[in-house]
C-alpha cells in the first residue's frame, strides 16, 4: 500500500470510528482530523468533500470489513439453513467491528442519510443489493439441492432476512447485546419453518 493510499485509509478508519458512535451529520471534518495527524488540505487531497468521504467509508471501510463475514458464513455448510443461521449469528455475536451500543454502521448510515442524500441512499442501496444477491443464491441453491420448496420467493425471503438484521441491530442499542441471542433463537425456528 503506497503512503497515500495508508492516509486515505487512516482517514476513512478514524472517521468511521467517529461517525459510528456519533453519526454521520453530528461528526466535522475538523473532528476527524483531530484523530489523525493529517491536514485539511491533505483530506482535502484524498476526498472533495465529507460527503465523498462518507460514501468512501461505505464502499471502502463498512463493505471491506463486513463482507467477508457474510461471504465466510454463507460457506459454513452445504445447509442453507445453518447457513444463514450462521451468516447473522456473525455479524451480531462475533464481528470484532460492530457493538451492540451502536448498532450496525450501514443500518445507521440508511437511517440517517438515505432519507436526505441521494447519493448516499445509492451506495446503501448497491450495499443491500449485493447482499440481497448473495441470500438470493443461497436460497436457489437450496432450491436445486431440494432443502426448500420452489414456492419461495427468492428475493422476498432475502429481503425479509436483511429487514430482521436491520431491526435487531436497532432493537439491540436499547436492549443490549443479550437480546441478540433472544433473537437468534427465534431466527432459527423462523429458518426451520422453511420447507
Amino acid at each position: 500500500m503506497s503512503k497515500a493510499d495508508a492516509t486515505r485509509m487512516d482517514i476513512l478508519k478514524k472517521a468511521f470510528d467517529l461517525i459510528y458512535k456519533n453519526g454521520y451529520q453530528a461528526t466535522s471534518i475538523d473532528q476527524i482530523l483531530e484523530t489523525t495527524s493529517v491536514t485539511k488540505g491533505a483530506f482535502y487531497h484524498h476526498f472533495k468533500s465529507k460527503e465523498e468521504m462518507g460514501i468512501a467509508l461505505i464502499d471502502d471501510v463498512i463493505h471491506r470489513e463486513i463482507w467477508p463475514t457474510i461471504l465466510k458464513s454463507l460457506r459454513v455448510s452445504k445447509d442453507f439453513r445453518k447457513n444463514l443461521y450462521q451468516m447473522l449469528k456473525d455479524l451480531l455475536i462475533a464481528h470484532p467491528l460492530l457493538n451492540a451500543d451502536y448498532g450496525c454502521p450501514a443500518v445507521n448510515l440508511v437511517q440517517e442519510m438515505a432519507p436526505i442524500n441521494e447519493n448516499f441512499r445509492k451506495a446503501l442501496k448497491k450495499n443491500q443489493t449485493e447482499w440481497r444477491k448473495l441470500i438470493e443464491d443461497e436460497i436457489a441453491k437450496a432450491k436445486a439441492a431440494g432443502q426448500l420448496s420452489a414456492e419461495h420467493n427468492s428475493e422476498t425471503t432475502a429481503l425479509y432476512i436483511i429487514t430482521l438484521y436491520h431491526g435487531v441491530r436497532a432493537m439491540g442499542k436499547v436492549l443490549g447485546k443479550s437480546y441478540y441471542n433472544t433473537f437468534l433463537k427465534e431466527y432459527q425456528k423462523y429458518l426451520e419453518s422453511l420447507k
